[in-house]
């Protein structure tokens, strides 16, 4: 049976994947909907949504266009969830096959360095780099990815622990292949699809770690984020609550799409989970 249909068989991975396509779909359309700098001062400050007709979803306590920011911030999300997201796989995956193929001490080395990044919460390591490296977006989206690689090497190295001796790596060594060979050609997709499936899980994160950082104002405030417009309503959080409440909707969707997007191919790609017969 194929992929898709196996990922059409749940419900929950299908509304996932609708949410993920309209948070793209908005987020392409932003520049020709909104080509103007929506950081740029569009009215009156904290007009309501739909009070007049320009501003459907109204105005921040600065006067510019809550909906601009917000198409141009599914844009930010989209890129940062998916640039740190890659950084973060691309470096688990190498660590976490070295690890998971040589064992003894470069296991050993590798994973104690993946423990020490660990015994802080990501968030407080993404301070620290923050801190110390500065906040401009670009920053901000590779310290995610850095904060982010030790779950997906550790998944990585179980899966390579449990290749490293089948019959196929083991002829692979027989023929005289270069370990690099063996690593990324023989082993590594055999063990890509967990990793693609928790590839998802980091994407969400990193949604929300961006979003954290720019409520509380240590993210770059000179691009549209979904998270620096939550931090701009927190003043008016009891008059204007829909300043903050439209963005943090926007988050709370397109981290729930990401998920079950994630849950849907987790579902297709594992083989237990499927009947014989298909």
């Amino acid at each position: 049976m194929s992929l898709f249909r196996r990922y059409r068989r749940s419900p929950a991975a299908i509304v996932g994947l609708v949410l993920l396509f309209l948070v793209v779909a908005v987020a392409v359309a932003a520049p020709f909907l909104f080509p103007k700098d929506p950081l740029s001062l569009a009215g009156r400050p904290l007009q309501w949504p739909m009070a007049n007709p320009r501003f459907v979803l109204g105005t921040d306590p600065s006067g510019r266009d809550i909906a601009a920011q917000m198409a141009h911030g599914a844009r930010l999300a989209l890129v940062i969830g998916f640039v740190a997201t890659l950084i973060s796989i691309a470096i688990g995956i190498v660590v976490g096959a070295v690890a998971g193929f040589y064992g003894g001490w470069a296991d050993t080395l590798l994973m104690r360095v993946a423990e020490a990044f660990q015994t802080l919460p990501s968030f407080l390591l993404l301070l620290v780099f923050v801190a110390v490296f500065g906040s401009d977006i670009t920053t901000v989206t590779v310290a995610i990815g850095l904060v982010s690689w030790p779950a997906p090497a550790r998944l990585t190295r179980a899966e390579f622990l449990s290749l490293r001796h089948r019959e196929f790596v083991e002829a692979c060594r027989v023929l005289g292949m270069k370990d690099a060979k063996i690593i990324f050609q023989e082993m590594l997709p055999n063990a890509l699809p967990p990793i693609i499936v928790y590839a998802s899980i980091v994407m969400a994160t990193a949604i929300l770690l961006e979003s954290a950082l720019a409520f509380l104002s240590l993210s770059d405030p000179n691009v549209a984020s979904w998270g620096n417009l939550i931090g701009a309503g927190r003043g008016v959080l009891r008059t204007q609550w829909y300043v903050s409440a439209i963005p943090g909707v926007a988050i709370l969707l397109t981290v729930l799409g990401v998920s079950l997007v994630g849950q849907g191919l987790n579902d297709a790609l594992n083989p237990r989970l499927h009947n014989v017969g298909d």
